[in-house]
């Protein structure tokens, strides 16, 4: 087993940004100011795990997780392609570079980045060659990781330390193909233990079952249930209706009820609209989902109006803001799904996970006759990538298989798309 642990410490900051500098190049351009990808907040770096905790350095500060990539920086005596810029240059270059991933997932990929630098310490390699690394290295420490975790865990930490690599300005030289290989090997050594549980879809027999263990009278419960049947009916991901924590929420991040609007089509067919100002394919201009009544237990229209009349959260607030001891308080992921796992078992049902919500809403309106190209539009996915449901519940092929070709034709006109799509895409 290898001795690195897999949980990094919490997401925690610093606000000392030390980055290298010279002064041989001169600010022509007054610098536009750059759209933050995350609120800053004030916090204090909590103590790493015992099993994750790198040498001390001044090139290695201890601070926030999604800064770690920023933040650390590779010796000094390496030149890079940023090595002429100046202080204030160069913030910006990591300002605006930055922007190129989530901040969950440079909080992610700042794992890899401590989980290679406390490998580095072990090992004694010094600074001047863990960046640019080596492929030695890089193999060397997929394979001391290999057997511990899951494969897509080592390929995500070797992801981190690429991008801290290309954040830095430096090239990252492993070979691909060589890398390829050696990660695959991993996951094929990946322990049982490490393997995420198949997803079951969230239903709307589910979701009503979960309904009645829920107080709709309650300000909480009615805005979780309210969150569960508009996610679920927007195909939406959990994430972009809740906030990670109860002190990040920001209008200009998070959706509120002024993001929300009514429009209807030329038949007079409603449909309710909901602006998320921030997503990870859209972080400035942000994206649209939409959904549309469906009367009976799990109506979103119905829910939605509860929490409304229960909460009555104001324009400016979190759309599933609740009353909280005489306040109102954003609603967290842990605390939405929290609270879903225990009205199931509550109902003698087995706890989903919270991407459930978004796999059970693409069957359900697939079952439903939509077809696959206007679910890819509403799920807003770039590449067929959720084709894969079809491929892990059987239900969707069932007509397809049966001896009537009535089944095949009626099923077929809605679900599969054209022969003519699909060579488009090749």
């Amino acid at each position: 087993m290898a001795d690195l642990s897999l949980t990094p410490s919490p997401t925690l900051a610093s606000p000392t940004n030390r980055v290298r500098h010279s002064t041989n190049a001169h600010c022509l351009v007054q610098p536009q100011p750059i759209v933050p990808t995350t609120t800053s907040r004030p916090s204090k770096p909590s103590a790493y795990q015992p099993s994750l905790c790198p040498l001390p350095s001044p090139l290695r500060p201890h601070c926030l997780a999604r800064d770690r990539l920023r933040l650390w920086i590779p010796s000094p005596l390496v030149a890079s392609r940023h090595s002429t810029a100046q202080q204030h240059e160069l913030s910006r270059v990591f300002d605006v570079m930055s922007n190129a991933w989530a901040s969950s997932t440079r909080e992610s990929y700042s794992a890899g980045v401590l989980v290679y630098h406390v490998y580095c310490d072990k090992k004694g390699i010094p600074e001047e060659l863990r960046a640019p690394t080596s492929q030695d290295i890089i193999t060397s420490l997929v394979a001391s990781l290999a057997g511990s975790y899951s494969g897509s865990t080592i390929s995500n930490y070797v992801h981190g330390v690429r991008a801290w690599h290309v954040l830095h300005g430096l090239p990252w030289k492993p070979d691909r193909l060589e890398l390829d290989a050696v990660l695959k090997a991993a996951e094929r050594l990946a322990p049982s233990s490490s393997k995420r549980k198949k997803r079951q879809p969230y239903t709307p027999e589910f979701i009503a079952r979960l309904r009645l263990q829920l107080a709709l009278d309650n300000p909480f419960d009615a805005a979780v249930f309210a969150c569960l049947t508009t996610c679920f009916y927007a195909a939406a991901r959990v994430g972009e209706f809740v906030v990670p924590r109860l002190d990040s929420f920001a209008p200009s991040l998070h959706v509120t009820t002024a993001n929300i609007r009514v429009d209807r089509d030329p038949n007079g067919l409603e449909v309710t609209v909901l602006h998320l100002p921030h997503t990870k394919a859209a972080p400035l201009e942000g994206e649209d989902v939409y959904w549309s009544s469906h009367p009976g237990p799990t109506d979103p229209y119905d829910a939605l109006e509860n929490h409304r009349q229960v909460n009555h959260p104001p324009p400016d607030a979190h759309l599933f803001a609740y009353q909280h001891k005489g306040r109102l308080r954003p609603l967290t992921k842990t605390a939405f799904i929290k609270r879903l796992a225990s009205a199931a078992q509550q109902a003698n049902l087995e706890p989903l996970q919270g991407h459930g919500i978004r796999i059970g809403a693409t069957l359900f309106y697939l079952l439903s006759g939509m077809p696959i190209e206007a679910m890819k539009v509403m799920g807003r996915w770039s590449s067929d990538a959720f084709l894969s449901y079809l491929r892990k519940h059987a239900q969707i092929l069932t007509p397809l298989i049966q001896a009537s070709p009535v089944a095949h034709q009626a099923f077929s006109q809605f679900i599969i798309p054209s022969q003519a799509l699909l060579q488009g895409r090749k």
